[in-house]
């Protein structure tokens, strides 16, 4: 990695919250990326006959401890829900990497096929800020997802960078210096984002995002092929789609990955492919 790669993960091993606060049923499980790296998971099973399975890729910090939540009312909605730690969060081992991601991501997405009680027609994956560009990426490497689903993600690391660093007048001047120097290129949704397709892709993102801005989202959607869906919503930050606008949120999503299991029905897909 470059000097400053590592500023994009804000690993941790501390135990945030637990399912048992939410009523959930869950199970611990692991499974192994094509490197070696052991990775940690929680396997939430949805309540009845499942609609299909959701993969959530969490944002930069903590662990899934603190991240689950997010998709914690997907289960009730029908939806078994996969939540992964990446290498060097929560009980996961190694150390993150921008590449280590990636690996990690195909590691969750090939656990998922591999599970009975999984549809593998009905995959799909849900990320959330730095999430949402490792979800992308992955996604373009595929194809046996039935949708993709991204809140608040940013469309090139080395942009992202530069536009925390232009909001600080102390490091504006020098933004572009950290970014050349400091930020490495490679594995940037904006140039991976055409080859979602056919792939549903469905961007999300909050207009008053202080962390993302939400004009990644645009020229991530503008560059994608179709299908796709945008939603800026004028009034929301970071992550707030979901949860201050759950009534509204909520819904737009769920109605997303119905539409997306029934496109893959209707296509009658089968026997598909297991990833890298």
């Amino acid at each position: 990695m470059a000097l400053f790669d590592s500023q994009f993960y804000r690993p941790s091993s501390e135990q945030y919250d637990n399912p048992e606060n939410h009523g959930l049923r869950y199970d611990a499980v692991e499974f192994v990326t094509l490197d070696g790296v052991r990775l940690s998971a929680w396997w939430f099973p949805a309540d009845g006959s499942a609609r299909g399975t959701v993969i959530h890729f969490h944002g930069n910090a903590g662990n899934i401890t603190g991240h689950f939540v997010q998709t914690a009312w997907l289960p009730a909605a029908g939806y078994h829900v996969l939540c992964f730690d990446y290498r060097g969060f929560g009980g996961s081992e190694g150390t993150v990497t921008r590449t280590g991601t990636i690996l990690d991501a195909h590691a969750a997405i090939d656990y998922v096929l591999a599970r009975e009680d999984a549809d593998p027609m009905r995959i799909l994956l849900f990320g959330q800020s730095l999430g949402g560009a490792v979800a992308i990426v992955a996604a373009a490497e595929r194809d046996d997802l039935a949708g993709v689903a991204v809140d608040g993600a940013f469309s090139d690391y080395r942009e992202e960078v530069h536009w925390v660093l232009k909001q600080h007048w102390l490091t504006r001047g020098v933004a572009k210096l950290i970014v050349r120097w400091g930020i490495s290129r490679g594995q940037d949704p904006i140039d991976c984002v055409e080859r979602v397709a056919p792939t549903p892709l469905f961007l999300m993102h909050g207009k008053e995002d202080r962390i993302c801005p939400w004009e990644m989202s645009q020229d991530l959607y503008d560059r994608a092929n179709e299908p796709k869906g945008l939603w800026l919503i004028p009034s929301a930050g970071h992550y707030e789609a979901l949860n201050e606008m759950a009534d509204i949120g909520r819904p737009k999503l769920l109605h997303f990955f119905q539409s997306c299991v029934e496109a893959a029905e209707i296509k009658g897909v089968s026997a598909p492919s297991r990833g890298l």
